[in-house]
């Protein structure tokens, strides 16, 4: 092979032959490597330009496609291939739920070394687009040029921008016309508010200089209330200025009912540890489920789709198979949603968490829903989880786990197989570390029946649902 830089080399004339991890698909090179590609469908004929070169495997971008796939559709959003968010919105949906139901089993048996006795279908998400609850936008002094732009304009006068970071890139932010992911009236708000900081010559912020006076603005929308949350950060203080943007906002869009905002002179945008002040209407939006309601403030964890939120406890709940007698660990249980939306079927529910603010939030969600029978506490799973935690909290019939994309400690997993409860439904969104953490019970259990749920269409990223049964012994 030439010794030339990896982004002079092309790789012509490769077919696409499957999908592959983090939204790539993959071919193979003349010298039998794999070749992982940003931008391709399968089933594309495609020239590929080497980004990365390895002695197993390349990495690269479409540089040409020479014949297009069946599967390959027109994107709906401008900015696909530049924002990052949507890496697939070029492949029909069908085939995008196809390619996350075989990743799941994939990882599943290969790195769990694990058959399924029953694999239900995925679960499909009806609205593909304008599904999240939840968006976050960065202010910059200066946005994001495209090649294309650059190459058409040459030199151009900074100009700021409102959207989001562009990936792996902390300084730089696309400025977003129109994005399809969260409903009206986000888009809206964005653009307005954009165009008033630009005509009341509010600076954008400058992470580098750290100059500039808005920081980030986040909208929560709730999907079965109607409400809408807005909150700004400032990086610092001007009372004129920012009653004036938030007057803006209240006056203009009636829909808001929860106008917030922060003064976070830090070098983060984290808002976790910031002050957050209540502007106009509640420091908090309801979403309603089956006839519960969940106080959803800034700072809180809530699934950012919450139509399929909905589908995912669903089946939650039909995996759990309680009966109304059951003690039920509900381990990594965020702001307690899963554990009060099955509490009714259960005799007790304890939920563990090791952010104080979402059992804080889960404990408030309890009382507002007349919920009794759930207990919550704040702990790291593999520092609490221990003898003492059973002996005060009794031995669990059924346990549900929801662990982040790291998937459980081996402490946690350790203890699960010596407490040996009848069932456990493990929710992961990573089939890979979950995968890994099944092949670690499997001489203990079997997995009865699993289903994937896709909470984020577009996206590469698929949710499973797994309920392990404890194997009899003879």
């Amino acid at each position: 092979m030439s010794k030339r830089h990896p982004k002079d080399l092309i790789l012509p004339n490769l077919t696409v032959t499957d999908a592959a991890a983090q939204g790539k698909s993959v071919s193979h090179s003349e010298d039998g490597r794999a070749v992982l590609i940003t931008g391709a469908v399968p089933g594309d004929v495609v020239d590929v330009r080497v980004t990365k070169k390895k002695s197993k495997y390349y990495e690269g971008t479409v540089e040409r496609i020479i014949s297009p796939s069946e599967k390959r559709v027109a994107p709906m959003c401008e900015h696909f291939g530049v924002c990052g968010g949507c890496k697939w919105q070029n492949m029909a949906y069908q085939d995008q739920i196809f390619y996350k139901q075989k990743e799941v089993e994939n990882n599943i048996r290969r790195i769990g070394n694990i058959e399924p006795n029953e694999i239900v279908p995925i679960k499909g998400c009806e609205k593909q687009y304008f599904y999240r609850n939840k968006m976050e936008y960065s202010f910059a002094s200066r946005r994001w040029y495209t090649r294309e732009e650059l190459n058409t304009f040459g030199d151009i006068e900074g100009e700021v921008g409102l959207g989001f970071h562009i990936q792996g890139r902390w300084d730089k932010v696309l400025d977003v016309k129109k994005c399809f992911l969260q409903r009206d009236p986000s888009n809206d708000i964005r653009l307005k508010v954009r165009s008033y900081a630009i005509e009341n010559g509010l600076t954008f912020f400058d992470p580098r200089e750290n100059t500039g006076f808005l920081r980030t603005m986040m909208i929560r929308t709730s999907e079965s209330t109607g409400e809408v949350m807005v909150m700004i950060q400032f990086y610092h203080e001007d009372v004129p200025a920012r009653e004036g943007l938030l007057n803006f906002i209240k006056d203009n869009f009636s829909e808001v009912t929860s106008l917030l905002y922060a003064i976070n002179p830090k070098s983060n945008d984290s808002l976790y540890d910031l002050d957050i002040k209540t502007f106009y209407g509640n420091d908090h939006i309801f979403e309603e489920m089956e006839g519960l309601r969940f106080k959803i403030g800034p700072k809180s964890f809530y699934q950012t789709n919450s139509t399929q939120a909905y589908q995912l406890y669903s089946i939650v709940r039909d995996f759990a198979q309680l009966t109304g007698n059951e003690n039920v660990y509900d381990l990594y249980t965020g702001t307690g949603t899963i554990s009060q939306f099955i509490s009714k079927n259960a005799k007790k529910v304890i939920g563990v968490e090791a952010v104080p603010e979402a059992i804080e939030a889960a404990k408030i969600n309890a009382q507002i829903n007349g919920i009794t029978n759930c207990e919550y506490l704040v702990g790291d799973m593999k520092d609490v989880f221990d003898d003492a935690f059973v002996s005060q909290y009794g031995a669990p019939d059924v346990v549900i786990t929801d662990p982040p994309r790291d998937g459980m400690h081996k402490d946690v997993v350790a203890m699960l197989l010596k407490l040996a409860p009848k069932r456990i439904v493990y929710v992961s969104c990573n089939s890979a570390t979950q995968g890994r953490d099944l092949d670690l019970m499997r001489h203990m259990y079997s997995v009865e029946k699993m289903q994937a749920v896709d909470m984020f269409p577009q996206t590469f990223h698929v949710e499973n649902v797994a309920i392990l049964t404890l194997k009899t012994t003879e």
